[in-house]
């Protein structure tokens, strides 16, 4: 795999898991305003993104140490996002109240964790063959 990939990656994941917290973190905790200021926020969709923000950065550094399982975890961050984009269609299609920019933060969010995946997928080992004697 490309060197620079991994760099991006690691350092992408960095960047995007604290920035989740920080921004996740302030409107579960009413920080600096920020339940007023988002709006009409849908509050499992504001802890999924919570909880993915911690998932970016285990996986930022299963990047920096080249770890096989960091593909596992983004699973993980891909898994929990699947089921809170559906669960917010739910939400929307019952009429509650949400900001449209949910809609795209929610899908501009699972493409980018996709596209983590992706990357380390290949930073899985191949399986060795051996040969039968």
């Amino acid at each position: 795999m490309k060197n620079n990939s991994v760099k991006f990656a690691t350092l992408f994941s960095a960047v995007f898991g604290i920035l989740t917290l920080f921004a996740g973190g302030s409107v579960i905790m009413d920080l600096f305003g920020m339940r007023e200021k988002e709006g009409n926020y849908v509050l499992f969709v504001v802890w999924a993104n919570f909880l993915c923000g911690f998932i970016y950065l285990i996986a930022s550094w299963g990047f920096l140490k080249r770890k096989s399982w960091t593909s596992f975890i983004l699973t993980l961050a891909l898994g929990i996002l699947a089921v809170t984009f559906i669960g917010l269609m739910i939400w929307i299609s019952k009429q509650q109240p949400y900001e449209t920019k949910t809609l795209f933060a929610m899908s501009s969010r699972l493409l980018l964790t996709l596209a983590l995946w992706l990357i380390a997928r290949q930073l899985r080992k191949p399986v060795s063959t051996r040969e039968s004697s």
